[in-house]
């Protein structure tokens, strides 16, 4: 194996780990409370996690745009400054997370106008936000953290904390829920204690590993310094635009699929949990480019620059075709574990073509999101996923009189592969020089 490829893996197999490990931490709440007697548990766990999920996928620039800054950083070997990017990205994170929790009942209340749960429901949602919403600062302070280790290589510490970060909150959750006697209330505070031994555990271990970085502490004085500033949210805005429309897209295909009816939205459902866990391996290998090439932009290392896009293009064509291969040979297997409901699956054939697409299609867009972000060039990233989302839009209501749902899985086919397209296009101009 190349020295490179080492490199690559170092970095995406423990964030394959931890992006993995993401989704448990819903599941083992939504677990412990359908078991509490009443549905109403459930659909207030999932509309809580869900305002809950918009709000931190919005906010996801605190990780991304810190990844890219803190590599090139590494790479020209500016512990000044990888020291300001870190307490810089807390910071915003921190106030950030205030203004959440200084606004809760307005982002609530504004909630509620778009979801329409039962009475019961909204009430216990309400009482699950409330006393989740107390875990902002943990959350937003971690993505910065989290990001910041990527920059510098270190995916193995996102990766135990990700951990711990479910262990704690199931031992939490089943106390406060089994010893304490608590509902909604019990789940909520042990996502709470998880979400600060997350953060806790993150910056112990950066004082372990990372304290020398302390002598550098003068640095910190031009934290925020205006030019700095100005390049830090230049960065962040197009990252922060860009997810606002891949929030959109995603909120929309469910969206519409709902429209069709309850077979249809299970059915979209289901066949977008293939594209699901592609993404969660896919996006290891993105993490893994933005920190090696922001790395070797920084130190200006054209020979390994190139080196790391290509490899990373390698990687990706073999995930694609492996998951295409798996997905072909054993994709209702799959289905089946995810459900016993028969007409579920039946009607899922229909579609099964256009989930086996979604590898090929999307490979590009994740491989050069990684690349992107490693080098800052977050506009490029913004312009790709603004036509992506255009295209997106067209043809779904160009089509869907006569395609139907057709019309809605072709148009998410091709968002994935316009990125992918737009960025590659984008690269040839802005990598030139690099290539």
């Amino acid at each position: 194996m190349k020295p490179i490829d080492k490199q690559i893996l170092h970095i995406a197999l423990p964030s394959i780990v931890s992006n993995i490990t993401v989704p448990l931490l819903g599941l083992v709440d939504v677990t412990i409370v359908g078991h509490l007697g009443s549905p109403a548990y459930i659909g207030a766990i999932a509309v809580g996690g869900l305002l809950f999920n918009i709000i931190y996928w919005i906010f996801g620039f605190l990780r991304m745009g810190t990844s890219g800054m803190t590599s090139q950083a590494y790479g020209r070997r500016d512990d000044d400054e990888v020291l300001r990017l870190l307490a810089r990205a807390v910071g915003l994170g921190l106030l950030i997370a205030m203004g959440l929790v200084a606004l809760q009942t307005p982002i609530v209340q504004a909630a509620f106008l778009f979801i329409h749960p039962t009475d019961e429901i909204r009430e216990l949602a309400t009482t699950y936000f409330r006393i989740c919403i107390w875990g902002a600062p943990a959350m937003l302070g971690l993505y910065g953290l989290t990001g910041w280790y990527i920059g510098m290589q270190n995916s193995r510490i996102p990766m135990m904390i990700a951990i711990t970060q479910n262990v704690v909150n199931i031992a939490a959750s089943l106390s406060f829920v089994y010893f304490c006697g608590m509902k909604v209330e019990g789940v909520a505070l042990g996502t709470l204690v998880a979400q600060w031994a997350g953060l806790l555990m993150g910056l112990g271990l950066w004082s372990h590993n990372y304290g020398y970085l302390r002598r550098h502490s003068l640095a910190l004085q031009g934290v925020w310094q205006r030019e700095a500033m100005s390049r830090f949210f230049g960065v962040n805005r197009d990252i922060f635009l860009r997810t606002l429309c891949l929030v959109a897209v995603t909120m929309f295909f469910t969206s519409a699929g709902a429209g069709q009816g309850e077979i249809i939205l299970a059915v979209n459902t289901l066949l977008m949990q293939l594209f699901t866990l592609f993404s969660y391996v896919m996006d290891g290998f993105a993490y893994a480019g933005e920190a090696l090439s922001g790395r070797y932009i920084g130190a200006g290392d054209r020979p390994m620059f190139r080196a790391t896009v290509r490899r990373l293009f390698m990687w990706g064509m073999g995930m694609a075709l492996l998951f295409t291969t798996a997905y072909a040979l054993g994709g209702n297997a799959f289905l089946s574990l995810l459900t016993d409901e028969q007409e579920v699956i039946t009607a899922s054939g229909e579609y099964f073509l256009w989930a086996l697409a979604i590898p090929v299609a999307g490979m590009a867009a994740f491989v050069w999101d990684g690349v992107f972000i490693g080098a800052t060039a977050t506009r490029g990233m913004l312009a790709a996923m603004f036509i992506a989302a255009l295209c997106f839009f067209g043809l779904y209501y160009g089509l869907r009189d006569t395609w139907g749902n057709h019309a809605l899985w072709m148009a998410f086919v091709t968002y994935l592969a316009m990125r992918g397209a737009v960025q590659t296009g984008w690269a040839k101009r802005m990598f030139s020089h690099w290539t």
